[in-house]
C-alpha cells in the first residue's frame, strides 16, 4: 500500500471524528451548558478504549505520511491549491502533536476533564489568547482549506454549473465562516467565558 493511500485512509477515520468535534463546538453558539451536554453524548461513541486506539493510530499515521507527502510535492506544487494542499496538511500535522499531547496531559498528569473549559481556557484569557485564537483559527481553517484542496484535486463534477474549483473555493469560504461561528461560541458570544477555578491552571493562576 502507497504513502498516499495509507495517508488518505488514516485523514478518513481523522476526519469523521472532527467532523462530529466540529459539529460539538459550533453548538457552544446555544451557549457552553449546551456544548457541554452535547460532548458528554458524543463522548458514548469515541470515548473508549478502542474507539481512542483507533484514532491515537491513525494520528500517527497521518503525521509522519503527511510529513513524508510534504516534503514529495513541496517542489511539484504550483497552483493555489496545490499549495494550500501541503502547508494546510503541514499546519495540521503540527497543531494534531500539540493538542493530542496537551489534552493526554490535562487527562492523565492534572486530572481535568477535558470539556468545554479545558479546549477555552487560554482563548478567554489575555495575553495567552494572541497564541490561541491565531492556534485553533488556523487549525479550523487550515482543515477545510485541505478538503477543498483535495476536492479541486479529485472532483470532475459541475454542481449546479460550478466548476470544482468555485466548488472548492465555496468550501474555503464556509470554513471561514464556520471558524468565526466557533469563535463566536466558544467566547460566549465574544464576551468571554469565566474559567473555573480547577482550569484557570492552564493560563497559570
Amino acid at each position: 500500500m502507497t504513502t498516499k493511500k495509507i495517508h488518505y485512509l488514516s485523514g478518513m477515520a481523522i476526519t469523521t471524528f472532527i467532523a462530529l468535534h466540529l459539529f460539538n463546538h459550533v453548538y457552544s453558539i446555544f451557549g457552553k451548558e449546551w456544548h457541554i451536554e452535547m460532548m458528554t453524548t458524543l463522548r458514548l461513541v469515541y470515548r473508549n478504549v478502542f474507539i481512542e486506539t483507533i484514532l491515537l493510530v491513525a494520528v500517527c499515521v497521518q503525521i509522519f505520511s503527511g510529513i513524508k507527502l510534504f516534503r514529495a510535492h513541496l517542489k511539484t506544487s504550483f497552483s493555489f491549491f496545490e499549495r494550500l494542499h501541503i502547508w494546510s496538511g503541514l499546519y495540521l500535522a503540527v497543531f494534531l502533536i500539540i493538542h493530542v499531547s496537551a489534552v493526554f496531559t490535562g487527562r492523565l498528569v492534572l486530572k481535568l476533564d477535558t470539556n468545554f473549559y479545558f479546549g477555552v481556557a487560554g482563548l478567554n484569557s489575555f495575553p495567552h489568547l494572541l497564541f490561541f485564537a491565531p492556534y485553533y483559527g488556523l487549525a479550523l481553517v487550515s482543515f477545510f482549506g485541505h478538503i477543498a484542496a483535495i476536492h479541486d484535486k479529485k472532483s470532475k463534477i459541475i454542481f449546479f454549473g460550478l466548476t470544482p474549483f468555485l466548488q472548492s473555493w465555496i468550501i474555503l469560504m464556509a470554513g471561514v465562516i464556520f471558524t468565526i461561528l466557533v469563535f463566536y461560541g466558544l467566547t460566549d458570544h465574544f464576551r468571554g467565558v469565566k474559567i473555573p477555578k480547577e482550569y484557570q491552571v492552564l493560563v497559570g493562576k
